[in-house]
């Protein structure tokens, strides 16, 4: 028997309704995969606002001990503040697992509607990292006495002015945060025989944080992957602009750039390599493209520990409605898979859906596209539990 542990946060709006259908799926693929050979042993945790109501903390030190012993959970979504003092759970999470790579597939999936002429030609994968860059906070408010002491300094000894009623933040990416993330980025790229690699960055304004994002990840590319990826500049002159079989394009693009082109020619990206802000930006985007951000999961992985989630946030207005798409959360659950070695069974999951989606039985946000009465959210997740099992 081989068991994995796996916590799991039911999550704040629809949360509940949605994780508790994700795991059966999950459950039933690796039922049908792998018989009683393989499972998941499941241990609720409480994070966010009902955490909150009970004990105080959001994240509660008893949830966080269980983290750093298990290291692996599924996450249902939570509720992020804005302003204020209240720090994001999941950035909490993030750093205290060093869970330093997000990664998010993004595909077309038929019958949705697109804003974009030929969305077929999406399929793309975001790494973002996710334990640097501005998501640190490291920031005070305008009017506080560290912003003027900071002021103060920054003129004293740079010559730096800032205004008064300025809050002030920093942006600190390091060599070796940005270099883990461009050798996980281009081993999956290499492992998954992906076309080509892109590396996002604002490096023409910010040319000590960005820009060295950029050369870091070049740096990794040429001494550690150097046989088998093709850098931009080379294809024309060594290669008659074309990539040879068996090698990854590796270019890089500034961020405003990369926006235009992932509308104008999606076909011409594939892998995705970006500090934490950019790959915040460019994957909800990207994601926006195949006409339903709901439908997508995502993982935040480190060298030992992961978090697997949807994308979405906690939508309230739709909590308790037994309305909402669980296909996030349960895709979340996929990627988990994957990267528990249980590809088999994440590929009945992927079978599933689209199963549910050509007959028709599918909640109202596909619903609505596709022109047939919907389901609820359990209903679907038993529609899925269904195929799955062969019932």
């Amino acid at each position: 028997m081989e068991n994995n542990v796996v916590l799991y946060i039911e999550g704040d709006g629809i949360g509940p309704e949605i994780t508790r259908p994700a795991i059966k799926v999950l459950d039933a693929a690796v039922k049908a995969a792998y018989g009683n050979d393989r499972a998941i042993e499941w241990k609720r945790v409480d994070a966010g606002l009902e955490a909150e109501k009970n004990g105080g903390d959001a994240l509660p030190g008893e949830t966080a001990s269980l983290m750093q012993k298990y290291r692996y959970m599924l996450k249902g979504p939570l509720e992020t503040p804005v302003g204020g003092q209240k720090r994001s759970i999941n950035v909490r999470i993030r750093l205290m697992l060093d869970l330093y790579a997000n990664i998010r597939p993004i595909k077309y999936m038929k019958k949705i509607d697109s804003p974009i002429k030929n969305p077929e030609r999406i399929d793309m994968v975001v790494f973002r990292e996710n334990t640097d860059d501005l998501y640190r906070g490291i920031e005070w408010a305008y009017d506080s006495p560290e912003a003027a002491k900071l002021r103060g300094f920054l003129k004293e000894q740079f010559n730096v002015d800032i205004e008064g009623d300025a809050g002030i933040g920093i942006k600190p990416m390091s060599m070796m945060k940005s270099k883990r993330i461009a050798r996980m980025a281009l081993k999956y790229a290499v492992d998954k025989k992906r076309k080509s690699i892109t590396v996002m960055h604002k490096g023409n304004i910010m040319k000590y944080t960005e820009a060295m994002f950029k050369e870091w990840s070049y740096d990794v590319a040429r001494s550690e992957f150097g046989d088998r990826i093709v850098e931009e500049g080379e294809l024309a002159t060594k290669y008659g602009g074309t990539v040879p079989n068996g090698k990854i394009l590796f270019n890089d693009r500034i961020a405003d750039n990369l926006f235009q082109q992932v509308i104008t020619r999606p076909e011409s990206y594939d892998v995705i390599l970006a500090p934490n802000l950019n790959g915040d930006y460019i994957s909800d985007a990207i994601g926006a493209l195949i006409g339903d951000i709901g439908l997508l999961g995502g993982a935040n992985v480190g060298d030992d520990a992961g978090m697997f989630e949807a994308v979405h946030g906690t939508a309230p207005k739709y909590a308790g409605k037994n309305v909402a798409n669980p296909t996030g959360i349960i895709r979340g659950g996929t990627l988990m898979l994957d990267h528990f070695g249980m590809a088999e069974a994440s590929a009945l999951v992927e079978k599933a859906i689209d199963q549910a989606v050509e007959e028709q039985k599918v909640t109202q946000d596909i619903a609505r596209y596709i022109g047939c009465k919907p389901i609820g959210t359990k209903e679907f997740g038993d529609v899925l539990t269904g195929i799955i099992s062969g019932k």
